[in-house]
Formats: C-alpha cells, structure tokens, sequence
C-alpha cells in the first residue's frame, strides 16, 4: 500500500436562517497522513489528545469500518493515521464532520470501492442524521441539502465565491452541539415558522444569483435557532456595532456555535488589524471558500 494523504475542509452549516440545510466548506483543513502499519494507530496532536483517541476508538476508524462495512467488507488494513488539525474541536466549523468523512474517504481509498460523491454523502448523512456539515465538507462550496432519512436531495454552488471573505470569530471555549440543541423550542408558532421559511428561501435565492448583500441580510434574520443560542456566545450581541462599521454584508452563528462567521465581499489588511484589536478576546481569521471538497493524495510507492 503506497502513503496517502487525505485533507478535508471546515465547514459552517446554517447561514442564518439555513436551519440543518445549508451549509459551506473553508479554507481550514483537517490532513490525515497514511502508511501501512501493524496495528491501527491515529497520531493526535498533543493539544488535541484530550478529546480524540489514538485507538479504534477514534470516529475516524469507526466511520471508516461503518462504511466497509456497508459495502460488504469485515476489516480494513491496519494504518498508521498522524493527524494535522487547524480545525478547532467543538467550535462550530464541523469538526466531528471531519472526521466523519474522513473516515468514509480513508475506507474508500484502503478498500478501492470507487464510492462516488454521493455515495460517500449519504453514508455521511446516515452516521451525522442531518448534511449541512458533510455536505460541503465532501463537495466543497456551498451546499443545500435535505435528509428524511431515506431520501437525499441537494443543490451545490461553487460559482462567482472568489472574491468573498468569510471571516470566522473564534472563542477560545468549547460548546457541545447537544447543549446548543438543548435550547431550540420544542414547538412554534405558525405564523414565525412561515416567516423563517420564507427567510430561509430568500437566502438560498441570494446565494444562488450571488445577491451577496441580500444573503448577509438574510443571514441576521434568523429565527429558528440563533436568539435561542445567544445567550451561549455572551460577546455575540456586541458583534454586530463592529462588524457593521467595517462593512460587513452579514453574520451569523456557525453551525451551533460558539464561533460566528461574517461575510465580506471587500476585505484588506486594514480591516483585519482594526477587527483584531476590536475583537482581541478571539481568533479572528479570514477564511476563502473552498471549492474542491474532501480530496486524497497519494504522496509515495512501496518499493
């Protein structure tokens, strides 16, 4: 077996109003760099050892067998995995969808089951539940998915993004996804829920005919999730006043947070030295668009 890298992408699911649906791939990259070993091993960073296992433990190895095991296999070769991960572990930029399709991509190219993008999107989809994140990590661009359950349908773009920053805001604490669910309301109001339908239509209308500025709007006109996830990201409610003033097209909460992601169609050295100063409690990192998705590399041959 020749080494082998994978690389998968960030991604920010929602958008705003994109509820569990909308979802797009960044320019922050989990590298999985593979070789032949006599036992599965996952080399982890050391900043990261405390939340991913070294062993079969890890979600990577448990996606990869799910999916060998999907297509009629019962192991895979054993491999020694060393992680690189510029992706910040429950931050809101899809961190266990990394993993999850790293694992699919890893079994794919170990087994040579030439699985199609689809393929590796819907075994995604029944280990996450839901695409958003998966989606765009996979496909690169922007994703909008829906998953029943059995039925899975999307639409991709990837065309006119060049020019856009989407600038990731990074608090330095971590926030499970069950926590942030855990406040959604169970029920809704008819009339709120057609209006956050409605929202969530326009904003993948703008998306789709690069109306940049009508998407930033729509992005803050979210009410299915982000009032109700505010009250986690307490420095939230102050970013708008400093995002706006360097004309910011919009922001929103990434996924379930704690991160938020702003849109900018103008971007220089400027504004970031003026937003890292105004915002130097986080991370703040300019971020382009990925557009080429989860990808595998071959790096060498056994002789």
């Amino acid at each position: 077996m020749s080494r082998f890298q994978i690389r998968v992408p960030a991604t920010s699911a929602n958008l705003g109003p994109g509820f569990d649906s909308v979802g797009i791939a960044l320019s922050k990259y989990v590298t999985l760099d593979c070789q032949p070993a006599d036992e599965w091993f996952f080399s982890v960073p050391e900043e990261d050892q405390p939340y991913i296992p070294s062993g079969k433990s890890n979600l990577i190895y448990k996606t990869a067998l799910f999916t060998a095991e999907a297509m009629g296999y019962e192991e895979l070769p054993s491999t020694h995995v060393e992680l690189t991960n510029d992706v910040p572990i429950a931050r809101g930029l899809g961190s266990s969808s990394t993993a999850v399709v790293g694992g699919i991509e890893l079994a794919d190219h170990l087994l040579g089951l030439g699985l199609s993008r689809y393929e590796k999107f819907k075994i995604a989809c029944e280990i996450e539940g839901h695409p958003d994140n998966v989606g765009p990590a996979i496909f690169g661009g922007i994703m909008v998915s829906n998953y029943d359950g059995e039925h899975l349908d999307y639409v991709h773009f990837t065309e006119g993004m060049d020019d856009l920053t989407w600038l990731a805001i990074i608090p330095d604490y971590h926030l499970e996804t069950e926590k942030a669910r855990g406040l959604l309301p169970v029920e809704m109001d008819y009339k709120q829920a057609v209006n956050n339908s409605g929202s969530a239509n326009v904003l993948v209308a703008a998306l789709a005919t690069k109306n940049w500025p009508l998407a930033g709007k729509m992005m803050q006109s979210d009410r299915w999730h982000q009032p109700y996830r505010q009250v986690l990201i307490p420095g939230f409610s102050s970013f708008k006043e400093i995002l706006e003033k360097e004309h910011s097209l919009g922001h929103y909460i990434s996924g379930a947070g704690p991160t938020t992601v702003a849109l900018f169609d103008e971007w220089d050295e400027g504004k970031r030295k003026r937003l890292d100063l105004a915002l130097e409690d986080y991370q703040v990192e300019p971020l382009q668009v990925n557009l080429s998705g989860a990808e595998t590399f071959v790096l060498a041959t056994e002789k």
